[in-house]
């Protein structure tokens, strides 16, 4: 490969909370014990250096000394624009259409907030994202949740009829929508977005697309956005995408909405100004530009093929020697959700138990209850391949098989 997914990087006392956060003081995550290395696999950020085409945009901007007030370059359209049509066959996208957007879960707020009054109902799907969840309910919105149902084979499908039931006794006319689906790792297929765009159309729910995650698709899966899908589904619209889960740029800032519609945008628009504190920065431009650069697209494909490779690994792993754990495997992200109700049933053990195990020999793993997961973890596969083997080495040994 062109690019390094290999070097085990040193990110302690260099600001990552990936790693700062084991053992400190107060923390939900224990340091492992003696003689045991922490391996981050929570929070959702990468432990591979970015592409060079980033650190290059920013170096070549921090070399001139000013960095006053400024305007977005016509440049930071056009690399989006470039990278939608490229990556995700998106012509019908215009400059128009693009407004920036400190976060995405601040660009989802500001879209409910348009559309919605306080104390409104939103469709949301389960396992559910835990960022929507304090987002939603710190602002004072009530979630319905449509829980994700395993078909014949296993995969995580929407139940259209539990929707439309529940979009209709609720009265909903908004749903927050995750493609890919973070923590179920699904990367709907077109006939699945047709099915929810259609009903969304007939009980009139506008929809919030956050597609965060739709650069990371692993191998033999195509991310399809949801604007795509129809007239009615751009007109209905406010989706909401970032480089920063792709390139492992959440420390600087900066995510972009589409919203096609000259009305929804004006009014999303609106209440995004409001806290006056929505505004892009500089140095994060720059490193958009970077990013989606012709090296960007090679780096990003080179990448997905490593998460892929991670993704086989662990599932093919789990299945064959964690008996009572169930996992999917992922079709986009870096995220693997466990389901660990009939290990724990079997053995006697809590959820609470099984994390701490796993934290004591240092695989630093995330709660899945916080996904609305009850006996589920998640894991972030995000390492190089060296780490992830040690982290289920260890499972194996010390944990599930013990």
């Amino acid at each position: 490969m062109k690019y390094d997914f290999t070097s085990i990087i040193d990110r302690r006392g260099r600001d990552a909370l990936a790693v700062e956060l084991i053992g400190a003081p107060g923390s939900f995550i224990p340091a492992p014990r003696d003689g045991f290395t922490p391996i981050p696999m929570w929070v959702a950020d990468m432990n591979f250096a970015t592409v060079p085409a980033i650190q290059e945009a920013i170096i070549r901007r921090a070399q001139h000394p000013c960095f006053g007030y400024f305007a977005p370059r016509d440049e930071y359209y056009q690399a989006i624009l470039d990278w939608h049509r490229t990556r995700n066959g998106s012509d019908w996208l215009q400059r128009e259409h693009i407004g920036y957007e400190n976060g995405v879960l601040g660009g989802v707020i500001s879209a409910l907030n348009a559309l919605c009054s306080r104390g409104d109902r939103v469709l949301l799907h389960s396992p559910t994202y835990v960022g929507f969840t304090h987002s939603l309910e710190d602002n004072g919105y009530r979630i319905v949740h449509s829980p994700l149902r395993p078909d014949e084979s296993g995969v995580l499908r929407m139940d259209f009829e539990d929707m439309e039931r529940k979009l209709t006794e609720n009265r909903i006319h908004a749903a927050v929508f995750c493609s890919p689906h973070n923590p179920a790792g699904r990367v709907w297929e077109r006939w699945e977005l047709e099915g929810a765009m259609a009903l969304f159309r007939k009980h009139d729910v506008f929809v919030i697309s956050d597609e965060i995650w739709s650069d990371i698709i692993l191998p033999g899966h195509r991310h399809i956005p949801v604007q795509s899908i129809s007239e009615d589904a751009r007109a209905r619209t406010v989706a909401l995408y970032a480089p920063s889960k792709t390139f492992n740029l959440a420390g600087l800032v900066g995510s972009y909405h589409v919203i096609c519609d000259p009305y929804l945008r004006d009014r999303v628009d609106r209440e995004s100004s409001l806290s006056h504190y929505n505004g892009m920065n500089v140095l994060s431009m720059h490193a958009l530009i970077g990013a989606y650069s012709p090296e960007g697209h090679e780096w990003v494909d080179e990448l997905c093929r490593v998460l892929g490779g991670n993704a086989d690994y662990a599932v093919d792993f789990i299945r064959s020697r964690f008996d009572g754990v169930r996992a999917g495997t992922p079709e986009g992200t870096y995220m693997l959700f466990l389901d660990c109700s009939d290990w724990c049933a079997k053995r006697g053990k809590s959820l609470d138990e099984l994390l701490r195990a796993g934290f004591d020999v240092g695989v630093a793993w995330q709660d899945g209850r916080q996904f609305n997961g009850p006996c589920h973890i998640r894991m972030n596969l995000a390492l190089p391949f060296s780490l992830v083997r040690e982290a289920f080495d260890r499972l194996d040994k010390y944990v599930f098989n013990a």
